[in-house]
């Protein structure tokens, strides 16, 4: 009677096993780049060299960690679908832009770590449905401006870090709906207290000094004074601000504006490279090397497992016909 009880158990074990494999393989459904953890929902993709988001990261995923990697760009629909996502982090990769629309279902997302790439702009509402975000890093990209109201709806938001970009000054209203606010850092930008744009900035940090921690930092360009002291007698200039880090004057922008078009050169475009720019497109998600092993591994596992069964049932099938 001791055959079958132990070839019973055994099937049990097996089954088991299979039940924990098939677990880790729907978290793995990258290719096994990633660690995954089933309990707490975390997934760790950090340091893998990626440059691209692995496809499949399972959308019930609580914690995202993307950081020091080597991706570029995102997909639009990178993270569609994970609503229970409350921690991504994607610092220290090479971003240059972000698409529209991104962070658009991180409902939930309550912290964004997006310092240490290379960010010249923000598109216009890209934190809108952040709603429940409280931590914010920014720094130490090469941001040049703000679009207006982008933080408009993160009303939750205690820690905003802006240190470390190419930022002359930020729109009127920036900061208004930031009342929970505790920390934010300014210092590092190049801001021009010559231009009439700084005066909001500095009054909001002479209003929040004392309740809002690091701001005092903030120095005007060449660090000559601090941005609080600025005087409207001080910023007294017009200017505008284009995708560059150099003010043009608005004379310079009427000057222009009123220019013949007829003036302007027109450069040709060789048609053949313009087609081929026309029909270029770049996959959303690369293919990783660990995918091809993961597939092999999968299919000798299963095989595996199946003979490890059929000699379980046919162990109980003899032993119940000598029974």
């Amino acid at each position: 009677m001791m055959g079958p009880v132990l070839a019973a158990c055994l099937l049990i074990i097996l089954s088991t096993a299979w039940i924990s494999q098939a677990n880790g393989a729907t978290c793995k459904k990258d290719g096994g780049v990633c660690t995954c953890n089933d309990q707490t929902k975390n997934v760790d993709c950090s340091s893998k060299g990626l440059t691209a988001i692995p496809s499949n990261i399972p959308v019930e995923t609580t914690e995202l960690r993307l950081n020091f990697n080597s991706l570029s760009k995102l997909s639009p629909t990178a993270f569609h679908g994970m609503k229970e996502l409350t921690y991504l982090g994607l610092e220290g990769n090479r971003l240059q832009t972000l698409p529209e629309g991104v962070f658009d279902q991180l409902v939930n997302l309550n912290k964004l770590y997006l310092q240490d790439n290379k960010l010249k702009s923000l598109p216009q509402g890209i934190f809108d449905h952040l709603t429940k975000l409280t931590v914010l890093w920014l720094n130490t990209n090469k941001l040049q401006s703000l679009p207006e109201g982008v933080f408009d709806k993160l009303a939750e938001l205690k820690t905003l870090h802006l240190r470390n970009n190419q930022l002359r000054s930020v729109p009127n209203g920036a900061f208004d709906y930031l009342s929970n606010l505790g920390t934010v850092t300014l210092d590092t930008n190049p801001w021009d207290c010559s231009c009439r744009d700084i005066l909001y900035l500095s009054n909001w940090i002479r209003e929040k000094k004392g309740t809002v921690s690091n701001i005092e930092a903030a120095e005007c360009d060449g660090g000559t004074k601090a941005v609080l002291e600025i005087t409207e007698e001080e910023a007294a200039e017009d200017c505008v601000y284009p995708n560059t880090t150099t003010a043009i004057p608005t004379t310079i922008i009427t000057t222009l504006a009123s220019s013949n078009d007829d003036d302007i050169p027109e450069l040709p475009v060789p048609q053949e490279n313009f087609q081929k720019f026309l029909g270029y497109q770049e996959p959303d998600h690369l293919p990783t090397q660990p995918q091809c092993l993961m597939s092999i591994s999968g299919y000798l596992g299963l095989m595996m497992f199946f003979v490890l069964i059929s000699a379980a049932i046919l162990y109980v099938i003899h032993f119940l016909k000598k029974a």
